[in-house]
């Protein structure tokens, strides 16, 4: 995401997406948390989803401030303009309709708040400008928690953030430690926490002495995918979700190491998110809550096979990728 640090979002392209059958698309796809491992998934990319909108729980929405309640509306907001990044929020078939995990995520966490979810598809930028304004009372777009995030927004965790090193299938590359990656390039989106993990990584290949990591930035993620085809590049390092999507709707490339999206120290958390103060987060726990509890949360990762990246219970503020320097 982007801001200082921000978890950036892997993505496969858009004409991906939109050549996939009105219906349903079948695909053998590697869990998001296992590098090895393998399902069938069947996913829908149509536009009619069937999302799982829960009934309303009296006790969660007694939270909600009061305005918010009488409103009657959840606005949403998710940064994923362009390309998007599936299987964690895209286009569907039909070029507009903004479906996965993510707007799923949030739909639920609206109807269980008896609160009729509007879903805004924006820019990474305006994702976090809306947040601060207030335009959006909620963020679900992959976003990491960090602390120097944790200043300005309020966060319920509601996934792993693992990250997945992507290279080109038959590479015969395996990345645990820095020195996996010692001469090689590397691409990662600019601005984001997974580039300051591999801004990391390089400085230990380098103070080890080994030759240098040469780090590649790329415009769009279709551009990143040739890079990886062509040889031009030979990792790329980005959210475990979408490195599988890919894996497994192209055929071309292999995840060869995961990551946690916090470092080696702590397991990186996703969150919805919301601006720090505004009364909101304690609804959007006990709502997670409930879906956890009845088993709709597990149905919607699920859907997208995410169900490696599962947590077992709301934190609010949690613990966050550290400030550097901290």
């Amino acid at each position: 995401m982007r801001t200082p640090w921000v978890l950036a979002l892997a993505a496969v392209t858009l004409s991906l997406a939109a050549c996939a059958a009105p219906e349903e698309e079948q695909a053998v796809v590697p869990a998001a948390g296992d590098a090895s491992a393998a399902t069938t998934v069947t996913f829908n990319d149509s536009p009619e989803q069937n999302r799982i909108t829960p009934p309303k729980d009296d006790a969660a929405a007694a939270l909600l401030p009061p305005d918010v309640a009488k409103s009657g509306k959840l606005v949403i907001g998710v940064g994923a303009a362009g390309s998007g990044f599936p299987p964690l929020a895209f286009a569907a078939s039909d070029n507009k309709t903004l479906i996965g995990n993510e707007p799923d995520v949030a739909v639920a966490i609206a109807s269980t708040l008896g609160l009729e979810p509007v879903l805004e598809n924006t820019s990474w930028e305006n994702l976090f400008i809306g947040l601060d304004s207030g335009k959006y009372q909620l963020g679900a777009s992959n976003i990491t928690v960090t602390e120097e995030r944790k200043l300005k927004y309020d966060f319920v965790s509601y996934r792993k953030d693992d990250l997945g090193w992507l290279a080109k299938k038959g590479s015969g590359l395996t990345v645990t430690k820095p020195a996996d990656i010692a001469g090689k390039k590397v691409a990662v989106g600019s601005g984001t926490n997974q580039e300051k993990i591999l801004v990391e990584w390089a400085d230990e290949v380098k103070k080890a002495g080994l030759a240098p990591v040469e780090i590649k930035y790329y415009q769009t993620n279709q551009a990143t995918y040739l890079a990886l085809g062509s040889g031009q590049i030979d990792l790329y390092l980005g959210p475990n979700p979408s490195a599988a999507y890919h894996v497994a709707t192209t055929g071309q490339t292999e995840i060869v190491g995961t990551y946690s999206g916090a470092g080696a120290s702590l397991q990186g958390l996703i969150a919805l998110t919301t601006k720090k103060n505004n009364g909101l987060v304690k609804a959007y726990a006990a709502a997670l809550d409930k879906l956890i509890a009845s088993g709709d949360y597990t149905k919607i990762l699920q859907r997208w096979n995410l169900t490696n990246e599962a947590v077992t219970a709301a934190e609010v503020n949690p613990p966050g990728l550290p400030i550097e320097g901290k």
